[in-house]
């Protein structure tokens, strides 16, 4: 009779504290891909508006990586972790992959430009750069900073149209997906450099170009 499973009797995924704990995890990582993919589809459909959607889906990334971090050993690759549980949420996945909201990603929301983001944005430019010729290469060294770099260079009107900011998207992009600990190659460096460079200069460019607009 110990052998009967009884229809009445709850069935534990877990025998100890420990395992308690993973599974508790893994179900609020769960949780946070499937709320930040209905935020995701919400902001397409127009449900929320651009200063609703910004700081919820910062926050919900902000939660992924933490949670992240807590799980890592029993979570190889986010991708293998939705196709374990059946996930189907490919924006959530996108935006992840991205690490930063759509608004910042292709600037669809963009204030008047002020001399106060000239200055961060041109401070964040230079530290970013410094940080390359430090010899930083951890993504948990770089990804920081260059995530703040371009949040604030979204913010400027004409910044959907310059190359520079794909190019950092795609970096960002690049770094998102590696691990904590894991280093660009100096080959990488030196091109990360290059395109930030690049932005750089035609940031001051555009502005140049513009300044009859907004001063």
């Amino acid at each position: 009779m110990s052998g009967h499973l009884s229809l009445d009797e709850e069935v534990r995924l877990y025998a100890t504290n420990a395992e308690r704990e993973k599974y508790s995890l893994l179900a609020t990582l769960f949780g946070i891909i499937v709320a930040l993919d209905y935020l995701e589809r919400a902001y397409v459909r127009d449900a929320l508006t651009a200063d609703e959607y910004s700081p919820a889906c910062t926050r919900l990334l902000s939660q992924y990586l933490t949670m992240l971090k807590l799980v890592k050993d029993s979570v190889p690759s986010i991708e293998q972790f939705m196709a374990h549980y059946r996930m189907d949420t490919p924006a959530a996945l996108h935006r992840i992959k991205v690490g930063v909201p759509a608004t910042v990603e292709h600037s669809s929301e963009a204030g008047p430009e002020t001399g106060k983001w000239i200055a961060e944005t041109t401070q964040n430019f230079i530290t970013f750069m410094d940080a390359l010729k430090l010899r930083l290469r951890a993504k948990d060294q770089l990804h920081p900073i260059l995530q703040e770099l371009v949040t604030g260079y979204a913010r400027f009107k004409g910044s959907k149209d310059w190359e520079g900011r794909s190019r950092m998207v795609s970096w960002l992009i690049t770094l998102n997906g590696m691990k904590a600990s894991e280093e660009i190659t100096e080959e990488q460096s030196r091109q990360l450099l290059f395109d930030v460079d690049h932005a750089y200069a035609e940031f001051f460019r555009s502005l140049s170009g513009a300044k009859g607009d907004w001063t």
